[in-house]
């Protein structure tokens, strides 16, 4: 067996939820401890971004695969840092997006070998193709990962875990160089029906308040920085106990809240039009929602690549047909508003549920109908992916999840001079009254799950 079947329990998401050669792998023994990740993940990332602008530049301005008969023509999209991993002695994971000259996005992992300042490629597959996976990872009680054919996967492989989950979340953003007066809006998750939170501690540099966002009811955790905080880290760590949500009872909604149109989720006519297409001859409102439902995965593609998606904009997906969690549960919105059926949006992180520690990829939305004295909860992103767990989205929230707000054009005060948020998950920041970014990293621990 050659060391690249060698996984540790730290290569995380990208391989435990996702595969990429469509044959079965062959049980892999746990490897030794990882030596900490600082510089040793520099080199890694350095390491595969010098192979593939040597590749590119020797592909013609294209990194060339060859992959199903037929070769791809790819460019780099990012690099998963989160993902990045120490396989043991000169060995080396890496897990990257490129996009094919079609347009499709392709998750590709990449084994390394050598010395940190001069490790090569030496071997190269594909995992994911818009997010859908060839094959999924399995891990024992030893550590060790295998690799097990989709027909074989269980739902447990892909990112569900029934009825309760519990672990510890990070929230960390890092400052980027502040020149003067700057002002930060983040997320402060909730107790709620499902999930009970404890924030165990709060470290922010600058002057703090709490606001209260009151058409949905969502905390915000606001900063006001100087200079001074410059490159400084906002931590804030969580206790999480989290039930899986199906459909449950509620008064009938605020018609106003859950059918009026949204900034970037009209109710306008094209849309009006496609619905009432789609749901023509259904009866009852679950019904219909499910025929929209149906529609959205039919018409697009998870794909996070070239401009205006992950803004949550409805009329961008409906023409694209392509985006992220945000495009596909907008989109879903505004058809079900412009047919009378009320909708809702919520935004957070979906803990992975084959590791129990480590890096999270990024926020995670999703989304909520009325019908039938219900609310219903629905992902239809993650139904996209994974086809055999489109009944299950239909009608459900899996246990290993953590909001962090509602709603869509969010109104606080003090408020962004840009106006209200359009959705909160990532930090929202401005110096000198205009838009600035700073870098954010989600990790988890879960715990009495081994």
């Amino acid at each position: 067996m050659s060391w690249r079947t060698i996984i540790t329990a730290t290569v995380v998401a990208c391989l435990v939820l996702a595969g990429g050669g469509g044959k079965e792998g062959q049980d892999a023994p746990a490897a030794s401890a990882p030596p900490g990740p600082g510089l040793v993940t520099a080199d890694i990332q350095a390491g595969i971004e010098r192979h593939i602008e040597e590749q590119v530049s020797l592909g013609g301005g294209h990194f060339k695969l060859p992959f199903q008969n037929k070769e791809l023509r790819l460019k780099l999209v990012r690099v998963h840092t989160e993902y990045l991993s120490n396989l043991g002695p000169g060995r080396y994971f890496a897990c990257v997006d490129l996009v094919d000259i079609s347009g499709d996005v392709y998750d590709v992992d990449f084994f390394l070998a050598g010395e940190p300042a001069a490790m090569k490629v030496t071997e190269t597959t594909v995992h994911k193709i818009n997010g859908q996976p060839y094959y999924a990872w399995e891990q024992k009680s030893d550590g060790a990962w295998h690799r097990i054919p989709l027909e074989k996967a269980s739902e447990g492989h892909f990112g569900v875990i029934r009825d309760r989950d519990e672990f510890e979340f990070l929230y960390r953003a890092t400052l980027p160089q502040i020149t003067g007066a700057a002002r930060m809006w983040l997320p402060l998750a909730a107790t709620d029906s499902f999930q009970t939170v404890e924030a165990k501690s709060i470290n922010a540099p600058g002057k703090r308040s709490i606001l209260q966002e009151r058409e949905y009811g969502n905390k915000v955790l606001f900063l006001e920085l100087g200079p001074e905080d410059s490159g400084k880290n906002i931590e804030i760590r969580y206790q999480v106990q989290r039930l899986e949500k199906a459909a449950y009872a509620g008064p009938t909604p605020d018609q106003g809240k859950y059918l009026n149109p949204e900034r970037l989720v009209p109710t306008d006519e094209n849309f009006r039009h496609i619905a009432e297409e789609v749901v023509k001859g259904k009866k009852g409102d679950l019904v219909r929602a499910r025929a929209l439902y149906d529609h959205v995965i039919d018409r697009m593609r998870y794909m996070k690549h070239g401009d205006g998606w992950g803004k949550g904009d409805a009329v961008y997906a409906c023409n694209a047909r392509t985006g992220n969690c945000t495009d596909f549960h907008s989109y879903f919105i505004a058809l079900a508003r412009a047919v009378g059926i009320p909708a809702s949006f919520a935004i957070g992180a979906a803990i992975p549920s084959e590791r129990n520690e480590g890096g999270v990829d990024g926020y995670h939305c999703w989304a909520e109908f009325f019908a039938d004295g219900k609310w219903w909860p629905v992902d239809i992103s993650e139904a996209d992916k994974y086809s055999s767990l489109a009944t299950y989205y239909f009608g459900h929230h899996p246990a290993n999840r953590l909001e962090f707000s509602r709603g869509r054009d969010l109104v606080v005060e003090p408020g962004p001079a840009s106006g209200p948020i359009n959705f909160l998950a990532y930090p929202v920041l401005e110096m000198g009254g205009k838009p600035a970014k700073a870098a954010v990293e989600f990790s988890f621990n879960r715990s009495g799950r081994r």
